[in-house]
């Protein structure tokens, strides 16, 4: 079972009805197999027409390039990565609810009943949904963890920091070697 379809059964949202933080969250929605461009346009065309560009932020249909050999000949096809599911950003309120909830092709928001659940940080930078920007309280000649990836486990000092690109090099010592490597930011941990 997907992580998507897990999310079912995590607790509703608290208090009477839909009712929004005001915050924009990431959400997913179940759609009919195969309808989920559909799905994306026609509710982007609603959210234009009636003016809610405000609280429905941003659309998505996960997808994800895959190259495939047939015949010797090699081909790039792009397939989604959660079929049947669209994943939106918006402020819920009962207004974007129920335009999203009664779009042509929706099944229904993942959630309990009428309670959508959003997506946590973890889960849209797991997705790769949204860039999740790291302020990392680093300077060049201090000593990294690295926590996440194939160098996960090894310390090392930190030579070059690119925070536009949320990218550091760091120097680790492998084999006996110090070697460069290139990590991001959501990859090292400060070490104290």
């Amino acid at each position: 079972m997907s992580d998507i379809e897990n999310r079912n059964t995590a607790s509703p949202i608290q208090g009477e009805g839909i009712r929004g933080d005001g915050q924009a969250k990431w959400y997913v929605v179940h759609t009919y197999s195969g309808h989920e461009n559909k799905v994306k346009v026609n509710i982007e065309k609603m959210v234009e027409n009636r003016g809610m560009q405000d609280l429905i932020l941003d659309i998505i249909v996960p997808t994800e390039d895959r190259v495939e050999i047939k015949d010797g000949k090699r081909k790039i096809r792009t397939r989604k990565m959660f079929p049947s599911y669209v994943i939106i950003k918006m402020i819920v309120t009962n207004e974007s609810w129920y335009l999203v909830r009664n779009t042509q092709g929706v099944t229904g928001f993942v959630g309990h009943g009428s309670d959508p659940i959003p997506l946590t940080d973890e889960e849209v930078a797991r997705m790769g949904i949204e860039k999740v920007y790291i302020d990392l309280d680093v300077e060049v000649g201090d000593t990294v963890r690295v926590i996440s990836g194939p160098f996960e486990g090894f310390t090392g000092e930190v030579l070059e920091i690119s925070p536009e690109k949320q990218i550091l090099t760091v120097k680790v010592s492998m084999f006996g070697r110090d070697t460069p490597v290139e990590l991001e930011f959501s990859q090292v941990d400060k070490q104290l």
